[in-house]
């Protein structure tokens, strides 16, 4: 059963989300036995997105916190150890992140947490660097919570990016603020902005497939 989303778009788009449900975004006049005939010719389509959906949400498990598990950090995997010392809470080695066995029930609140502090950290760093060396200016950076909108850049020149990259390898963080970056001078994805934007990231094509097809795991928190 598909969810049918109407609005003021021209065009019909279809979308299997996280939770493997066919969305439908149609425009307000079209009636509902054209959007079936769409549904009808890209079933095969839908078929294949609802299948790899399915193979996503087995993988995507939810986390145990328990010793051995493996988190990401920058497009790696670290395992996790349990120690019995009470504090710190949580911290990461650069080998392996330490929870305390005390905190284990709260462990995707601390992982949260601690992502949070490392995503700041890093993205506002690399942030800096990108816009420096590449001749741009931003006003602000703001870190988000989104879970599938992986940056945005603000009509005032605000980048925000999501905590959730620091997850992701370094040459995708880069990709993602470097799209936003050339926001600041192309505001839509037009032909002249996908142009720039290659001029600074000649494969951007793999590192945006890459987050099409692997960003799910970015979301497990």
């Amino acid at each position: 059963m598909a969810r049918i989303i109407r609005s003021r778009r021209k065009t019909v788009a279809l979308e299997v989300n996280r939770q493997g449900e066919l969305v439908v975004r149609a425009p307000w006049y079209l009636p509902d036995s054209e959007i079936q005939g769409v549904i009808r010719r890209h079933r095969n389509w839908i078929e294949k997105k609802l299948a790899e959906m399915k193979q996503k949400r087995h993988l995507m498990k939810p986390k145990s916190f328990v010793t051995g598990e493996r988190f990401l950090y920058l497009g790696q995997e670290f395992p996790l150890i349990l120690r019995p010392q009470p504090v710190p809470a949580l911290t990461f080695t650069g080998q392996a992140f330490i929870l305390s066995e005390a905190y284990q029930s709260r462990g995707q609140e601390l992982f949260e947490k601690l992502y949070r502090k490392m995503a700041r950290a890093y993205l506002s760093r690399r942030l800096e660097q990108l816009a420096s060396q590449n001749g741009f200016k931003f006003k602000n950076f703001r870190l988000s919570s989104a879970r599938t909108r992986w940056g945005s850049c603000s009509a005032r020149g605000t980048i925000s990016l999501t905590w959730r990259l620091v997850l992701a390898p370094p040459e995708i963080v880069d990709y993602v603020i470097m799209h936003e970056l050339v926001h600041l001078k192309e505001k839509s994805h037009s032909r002249a902005f996908w142009g720039l934007l290659a001029r600074y990231i000649p494969d951007y094509r793999i590192k945006r497939k890459w987050l099409k097809d692997n960003g799910f795991r970015l979301g497990e928190f």
